[in-house]
């Protein structure tokens, strides 16, 4: 992908991220001052009462001053950014986070579900039940978008068994300064997803609803919907 050449403004009135809501606010990120110059400092004093804050904070390094945001709701896309997966996702290695939202709630869903199953499958869990959170927020920024690249090049990155190629792309373009990616979602078709790199580029979410998904053994079955109080049952998907 050329640098600069498939830049594409997108402005969304609905981005949707589903988490665990076993991973509760970060209370610091929430009640820190707006001036990201005296956060370290904050951090440092708060650390020194607290040697907590270290593990709930993250690594803070990874995002630059002025592109921090604070104030209720912030840590959900803080926290996508200094609590990283080593393994690496998509359109991470692994050095970086990346919040990755949607355009509606069915493709949150379906992205999510798919890597739920996949970590509970490489666990060996037995059945069980998790809720999930759902948080909603909105998304505007200048993106480059995968779909404007020719066919060759879109099925190596949205390569649903290898993130090889997607990585290769995203961190050249974020040692760019890209704000991030568009994408079609690879799970489920119609979808459209984003990988911001900065915290930036989408709004202060608020939590939308809460889910429950169920695990067989086997796969994510069903979620309850607390919001419409009923069991919803899921296809199965392809686990390549």
């Amino acid at each position: 992908m050329e640098l600069n050449s498939k830049l594409h403004p997108v402005h969304w009135p609905e981005a949707w991220r589903i988490i665990a809501s076993r991973y509760p606010p970060i209370q610091l990120f929430e009640s820190l001052t707006d001036d990201p110059e005296v956060w370290d400092a904050l951090i440092t004093l708060e650390e020194l009462t607290n040697p907590r804050i270290r593990d709930e904070v993250g690594q803070l390094a990874l995002v630059p001053k002025e592109e921090r945001v604070s104030g209720p709701g912030a840590s959900f896309v803080m926290a996508a950014f200094t609590h990283i997966n080593p393994k690496g996702s998509r359109f991470s290695d692994g050095s970086y986070g990346v919040y990755y939202t949607t355009a509606d709630l069915a493709t949150a869903i379906y992205e999510t579900v798919f890597h739920f199953e996949n970590f509970a499958r490489d666990s060996g869990d037995p059945t069980r039940e998790e809720d999930m959170r759902v948080l909603l927020g909105t998304a505007t920024a200048e993106l480059h978008d995968v779909s404007k690249l020719d066919a060759t090049e879109q099925a190596n990155i949205l390569d649903p068994n290898s993130y090889v190629a997607s990585q290769k792309l995203a961190f050249a373009l974020r040692e760019h300064g890209s704000n991030g990616v568009v994408y079609p979602s690879v799970r489920k078709a119609g979808g459209a997803c984003i990988a911001a790199f900065r915290p930036k580029v989408v709004s202060i979410p608020r939590q939308e609803r809460h889910l429950r998904y169920r695990w067989n053994g086997t796969r994510v079955d069903r979620y309850f919907d607390y919001r419409e109080d009923r069991w919803i049952s899921l296809p199965t998907q392809d686990h390549g």
